[in-house]
């Protein structure tokens, strides 16, 4: 097959999916199919190059300015009156089979996706991100810009969907009901191994940690993880196991947990590094002895994944059909408590800590989930089952 990767996100972006679409399309390239990579244009790389079997083209962009709405995240848009013309000039060229697109409310998205419904071309559209807010303000215009800028483009050419998870499932039916030409339930994939084999000294010493339990919370800090739940529960943590800490790897972008932990006097428990090299997370895995940041509801993505990957046990506010028909089971592969349950998850954190027996076997059970479900390989052969199927 000739394949299209669209994502405004790509490598050296960072993110989740940024980071996933660069893997699908090495797979792809690998398993011998021609892939042509169209993104936005990065200061640190060329405006063209070949790597690891795939063409990789940046077309112009800006940078969305820093603010709360965009969580300060790198965004880049590559709206410009030649947009149309240069997409329709790559891919009258490429000719390809099929488009596998990232992100629902990007450009190039849309620029490719009027491309295919013209040529008749399937599309594949994987939606990472949901526009939503915990904010009343922030959320209603989301739904601005969802009903007036994003739905109608799927209209008009009604892309295939993977659906990573439940709740995006719920979200694209509820909110592009009208541009759906299928679903398909694909997990996010993670690469297993890059996460294991850590040396927990390296970040105990850092921080001075010692042996105390470690919390591990990984991931930037904002609204939809804002690390609350955390903080609330530390108090009843401490009263059992005092030595614990509560250790947040990620950028801040949203520091009300900081405040709390001042107000409930336990911010000598809360360690924060900001954001960290990624070589960094395998020796923070090594050293944790649980790991929870999934906590307000809004699903179980890579790093709680890349969590269970290398052993550590993890505690979500998650259901068990997240991943439609791959089962996250309570007490038997990860800990499932509610969401905005402090006590709930006081308690399940603590469990964690004072039976390991129990924790490293729940572990090992998350480890071969992974293994089995989400590794890059698996989610790979399933991407291009779907694509050969379009």
């Amino acid at each position: 097959m000739r394949i299209a990767v669209v994502n405004n996100f790509y490598p050296p972006r960072v993110g989740g999916s940024a980071h996933l679409s660069e893997s699908l399309a090495k797979g792809y390239a690998a398993a011998g199919h021609d892939v042509l990579v169209l993104t936005a244009e990065h200061a640190e790389v060329p405006s063209e190059q070949e790597v690891d079997g795939t063409r990789i083209v940046r077309l112009p962009a800006f940078r969305l300015p820093e603010t709360r709405l965009a969580v300060n995240f790198d965004i880049a848009f590559t709206s410009r009156p030649s947009l149309l013309r240069r997409v329709k000039k790559l891919l009258d060229e490429f000719q390809p089979d099929v488009i596998h697109q990232h992100g629902q409310f990007f450009d190039l998205t849309w620029a490719t996706g009027l491309w295919a419904r013209k040529n008749d071309v399937p599309t594949l559209l994987s939606v990472h991100t949901r526009l939503q807010s915990p904010s009343k303000l922030y959320q209603s215009v989301f739904n601005v810009l969802d009903a007036t800028m994003v739905a109608p483009f799927m209209r008009r050419y009604k892309p295939t969907y993977v659906v990573m998870d439940v709740q995006m499932q719920e979200y694209i039916e509820r909110k592009y009901r009208k541009g759906i030409s299928g679903m398909v339930p694909i997990p996010v994939g993670v690469d297993p191994e890059w996460v294991r084999g850590g040396d927990p000294r390296v970040m105990r010493e850092k921080h001075g940690l010692g042996d105390d339990p470690m919390i591990l919370s990984t991931g930037h800090v904002i609204p939809l993880r804002d690390r609350l739940a955390l903080v609330e529960a530390l108090p009843r943590v401490l009263e059992r196991v005092p030595d614990a800490k509560l250790v947040v790897v990620g950028g801040i972008y949203f520091d009300a947990f900081l405040r709390r932990a001042r107000e409930l006097g336990v911010e000598d428990a809360v360690v924060t590094t900001g954001a960290v090299p990624k070589s960094d997370i395998p020796h923070y895995l090594a050293a944790a002895t649980v790991e929870s940041h999934e906590l307000q509801g809004y699903g179980f993505g890579t790093a709680s994944l890349e969590s269970m990957a290398a052993g550590v046990p993890v505690v979500a506010a998650v259901r068990e059909d997240n991943f439609l028909d791959i089962k996250l089971i309570d007490r038997v592969n990860v800990h499932l408590v509610g969401k905005d349950s402090p006590d709930e998850l006081a308690d399940r954190l603590i469990e964690t800590i004072v039976d390991p027996a129990e924790s490293k076997a729940i572990a090992r059970n998350g480890a071969e989930l992974v293994d089995t479900h989400f590794s890059m390989d698996a989610v790979i052969a399933k991407h291009l089952e779907t694509l050969a199927a379009l």
